[in-house]
C-alpha cells in the first residue's frame, strides 16, 4: 500500500486533517519563498500538535547549513527533504533521514541520477519547471520512471484525487506526495479533497 504525505501544511488544523484522513506523513516548507513556507515557531506548534505515528517532514531548498540546524533545533522533525542542488555530502552532513527530490527532465537517466544519493532513505521524483524547484501543480511523464530500482520511490508532482490511483497502478511508488491537489488555497487544506485522496490512494 502506498504511504501518503501531505505537504504545504501551514496550519495545525490542516496537520490534525491530514492525519485524521489517514495520511502517514505531513510536509513543512522552509523556504521563505514558496507560498506555503512557514517560520520554525509555527512548525513546532504544528508538529506539537501531530498525534502518533505521523512522521513530520521539513522541506528545504539549498539552505545554509547553519539554518538546517537552527530549524531542528527548534522543530523536532523525523525527516528532511531536499528540493535544490544539494548534494550527498551536504545531505548527509545532518545524521538525519532524509528525501532527495529530483525534477524530471526526459534527458535524464533517474538511475544514475538517484545513485548520486546513496544513503537517502528515498528519492522524490517532481515535475521540473524552469525557475520552480517545486509544487508547480503539474504531472510530469510517468513513463520516464524506471520499473526496476534499488531505491525507495515518493511520487509527487500534479497529484490529485482524479488521477493518483492511475499514478500508483503505473508507477507503484512507494508512496505518494501531495500539495496542491488538496488545497482551497495555496497553503490552505481541503478537508473533502484531503478525505478523497486518501480514499483513492487506500482504493488502489
Amino acid at each position: 500500500m502506498a504511504r501518503i504525505k501531505v505537504c504545504g501544511i501551514t496550519r495545525v488544523e490542516d496537520a490534525l486533517a491530514a492525519a485524521h484522513a489517514g495520511a502517514d506523513a505531513i510536509g513543512l516548507v522552509f523556504y521563505t519563498p514558496s507560498p506555503r513556507a512557514v517560520t520554525p515557531a509555527q512548525a513546532a506548534a504544528i508538529v506539537a500538535a501531530l498525534p502518533p505515528f505521523i512522521t513530520s517532514v521539513g522541506l528545504f531548498v539549498d539552505a545554509d547549513a547553519a539554518y538546517v540546524r537552527e530549524v531542528l533545533a527548534q522543530v523536532p522533525l523525523d525527516l528532511l527533504q531536499f528540493h535544490g542542488d544539494e548534494d550527498a555530502d551536504y545531505c548527509d552532513q545532518f545524521e538525519r533521514p532524509y528525501l532527495k527530490a529530483v525534477r524530471v527532465r526526459a534527458d535524464q537517466n533517474l538511475a544514475t541520477v538517484a545513485a548520486a544519493w546513496p544513503k537517502a532513505q528515498g528519492i522524490l521524483l517532481d515535475s521540473y519547471k524552469a525557475g520552480v524547484p517545486g509544487g508547480t501543480g503539474e504531472v510530469f511523464d510517468w513513463t520516464l520512471v524506471p520499473r526496476e530500482r534499488r531505491w525507495n520511490l515518493v511520487l509527487a508532482g500534479g497529484l490529485t484525487a482524479d488521477n493518483v490511483a492511475q499514478a500508483i497502478a503505473g508507477v507503484e511508488p512507494w508512496a505518494v506526495d501531495v500539495s496542491g491537489g488538496v488545497e482551497l488555497a495555496k497553503g490552505i487544506k481541503d478537508v473533502e479533497k484531503l478525505n478523497a485522496f486518501v480514499r483513492e490512494v487506500r482504493r488502489v
